[in-house]
This record gives structure tokens, C-alpha cells and sequence, in this order.
């Protein structure tokens, strides 16, 4: 078979004098030994007379068996990927420029068939606080690291609108283009503009939230004119100590609303008791600790993004359950009430009430650091005495 080939490569050369090819390059198929057939690749450079004229052919075989394997599953791999839901296309590993996509793909991106192939990813990236090269760049860095990464990205459309969509991204060894990203597109653009809206209503029910959190607290510190300010301290140390824990923007936020209006349930009490100069009886003393539930009743129907109710029910209780109303213990109580215990008895301790001087700062802390993990969460506890000790927070007006 070669040599047949070989034969006929000359003969053509020799009757076309204008035909100035230094070598060629061909598929056959060989029979292997034991029957089988081998494709292979000839390349042959043709042996020239001192006039130019051919007169021989040096010619080698290669086995292209893995190669043909390649292309044919390459063929069923793309035949695959053009019916999936998904846009799909290969990006150069080097030269970060398009080697292959699928209709889906140029659909999504509003392009006609082929009209995307050659073209540099950038075109297609949508900018960000950072430049797609630099985004790029870092995808690489992981891709190399742990071979795949997915996210969401922005998009640039033919006509220039933008859009969203989530991306799964890993390498392949492509037999003809070599090492590429391959990415699979799904546009979320819709979900990402319902979740925009939602977190617009979000924001409006916490302004009105807030708006109506703030006239409860000035109608508490109108009937106990004695823990003015009491409600705001709480909560500003609240906040920092769920700060300084680490805890999510939400719950600090919702730490932050309950500490304001931890107290609500003092509507109920009458005002004489809570200003009362002197210690409370055996008989008042119970009234004041049914505040906790008071408040419970009075906010569990009210809608909020944060658990506001229990978290004003629960502020009382203590980690070995000897707090009230319920007796809770350890991880029953609210990680967001168990913050606000430390922050109202480290509060209340050192400002003046009617009935006693303020006990001042330092017996406040001894008395959480004491007590730490029995009474108090300890690390609600560490958090406070670091803001106090190591980091100069400061409890405004005492």
C-alpha cells in the first residue's frame, strides 16, 4: 500500500513540472499482522535531480490509531454538547481566544453560527472591579490548582446588553487545540433580578422595622426615665461583641434591633415599680421579670427578618438554666440572646439605677468573667472583655 502510494505521488510529480511541493503528507490504511487495520499518516519529501525534476521519494510512517481515536471522540463530544441545555464553549488555555462552541453558547450570546470562533474572551466578559484579564487570571490559578471552578460572572452580549450567568469551568487536553478551559453557561440573569428585588423589599421592611423599633423605645424610656439610654448602650455592645465574634451581617443586625428594644416588655410594668428608689418586694420583684415574657407577646406576631421575639424572651435566661422565664440551658438559648445577656448585665451593672449606684465597669466584667460558661456564654464572655480590656471600647455616656 505504500509503496503504491509512494508510486502515484511520483508519477504526479513528474507530469506536472510547475509543481514545486517539497514534501506531502497522507492517511492510509495499513493490515496489520494479524488482520487488523491501521491507519496511518505518510509524510513524504520528494528527491530532486540537479534540474529540479523528482527522480525518488524519502518517505516514514506513523501509527495514528490514538490520534483517529481522538477525532472520533471529539465527534461524539461535540455531537453531545450541541444538545445540551447548557452554552458551552473551549477557550485557549495561552492565548485566552475561542476554539469552539455550541449553538446554545452562540444563542445565549446572541451570534450567528461560527461567528464567535477566533474571537478573544475578553470581548464576551463583562467588566467588574476588576479587569477580565485579572479575573481570568485567577480562575487559571485555581483551574491549575484544583482542575474545575464555578461562580457567577456578568456577560457581554452581540448588542451589548449584559447579563448574568453561572459558569462551571475545567481544563481538557484537546487533541487539536491543546489545553482549554471548557465553560458551560446557564443564564440566571431573571434569578439575579429577582433576587435584587427581594433584597429591596428586605431593605424596606427593615427601615420600617427600625422606624417602628424606635418609637417603642422611646415610649419604654418615657415611663423609665431611669434607664435612659439603657436600651441603646445594650445594643451598641451587643452589636460590637457579635462583631467581634465574627458573626454574619444579618445576625448583628438582628442583635443590634433586639438589643434596642430588649426592654418593651416594661410597658406592662407599672411606672411606680420601675422607678421605684428603693429595693423591690417580694412581690414586685416577679412583675419585673415578667417583662421578658411581656415582650414576647408583644412582638411574636410582628414581622421581621430576625427572630426578635425569642431573642427579647430569652435575653434573661443563663447557660446552667437558672436564668427565666423558661429555665433555658446552653445551646436552648439563642446565640444571638445569649450575646444580648452579656451585653445587658455588663450595661446594667455599670450604670445607675434608682434603687443603687452604678457598680462601675470593672466589677461589670469580674462579674461576666466570673461567671463565664456557667452563667454567661464564654465566648460572648472572651469577646466583651477583649473589646474592653485590649481594644478601648467605651459604653457611651457612663
Amino acid at each position: 500500500m505504500c509503496m503504491q502510494v509512494y508510486a502515484n505521488e511520483l508519477e504526479t510529480e513528474k507530469k506536472d513540472d510547475k509543481n514545486l511541493l517539497r514534501s506531502k503528507t497522507v492517511e492510509v490504511e495499513h493490515i496489520g499482522k494479524k488482520g487488523n487495520i491501521i491507519p496511518c499518516e505518510i509524510k513524504m519529501t520528494f528527491i530532486r535531480d540537479t534540474a529540479g525534476h523528482p527522480t525518488g521519494i524519502l518517505g516514514y510512517t506513523r501509527d495514528i490509531t490514538d490520534r483517529k481515536r481522538a477525532e472520533e471522540a471529539l465527534k461524539l463530544h461535540s455531537a453531545v454538547l450541541e444538545t445540551v441545555a447548557e452554552g458551552i464553549f473551549l477557550i485557549g488555555l495561552e492565548d485566552n481566544i475561542i476554539k469552539w462552541t455550541n449553538r446554545e453558547f452562540e444563542e445565549l450570546f446572541g451570534y450567528d453560527p461560527g461567528e464567535m470562533l477566533g474571537m478573544h474572551v475578553d470581548k464576551v466578559n463583562a467588566p467588574t472591579e476588576i479587569s477580565p484579564s485579572e479575573t481570568r487570571i485567577s480562575i487559571v490559578d485555581i483551574l491549575r490548582q484544583d482542575g474545575e471552578w464555578h461562580g457567577e460572572i456578568t456577560n457581554i452580549k452581540k448588542d451589548g446588553t449584559l447579563f448574568w450567568s453561572y459558569i462551571h469551568v475545567s481544563l481538557f487536553n484537546h487533541p487539536e487545540f491543546g489545553t482549554v478551559m471548557v465553560s458551560a453557561h446557564t443564564d440566571i440573569t431573571e434569578r439575579k433580578q429577582a433576587e435584587k428585588e427581594l433584597q429591596h423589599t428586605l431593605d424596606s421592611l427593615k427601615r420600617a422595622i427600625n422606624t417602628t423599633i424606635q418609637v417603642m423605645v422611646t415610649a419604654v424610656e418615657t415611663r423609665d426615665p431611669y434607664t435612659a439610654g439603657h436600651q441603646n448602650r445594650s445594643a451598641n455592645l451587643a452589636r460590637a461583641i457579635a462583631t467581634e465574634m465574627g458573626l454574619s451581617q444579618d445576625k448583628i443586625d438582628g442583635i443590634s434591633m433586639a438589643g434596642s428594644i430588649h426592654d418593651i416588655g416594661k410597658l406592662s410594668i407599672p411606672a411606680e415599680i420601675l422607678s421605684k428608689p428603693t429595693n423591690l418586694t417580694e412581690i414586685e420583684f416577679p412583675l419585673i421579670k415578667e417583662h421578658a415574657k411581656k415582650g414576647f407577646e408583644m412582638l411574636k406576631d410582628v414581622e421581621s427578618p430576625w427572630p426578635l421575639a425569642e431573642i427579647v424572651y430569652q435575653h434573661h435566661e443563663r447557660m446552667d438554666g437558672s436564668g427565666y422565664p423558661r429555665h433555658l440551658k446552653g445551646e436552648e438559648i439563642l446565640i444571638e440572646a445569649r450575646i444580648l445577656a452579656v451585653a445587658d448585665v455588663v450595661e446594667s451593672m455599670a450604670s445607675h439605677r434608682p434603687y443603687r449606684p452604678a457598680l462601675g465597669l470593672k466589677a461589670a466584667l469580674e462579674e461576666v468573667e466570673n461567671n463565664k460558661g456557667t452563667l454567661y456564654d464564654a465566648n460572648a464572655v472572651d469577646a466583651c472583655l477583649r473589646l474592653f480590656r485590649g481594644k478601648g471600647f467605651q459604653l457611651d455616656g457612663i
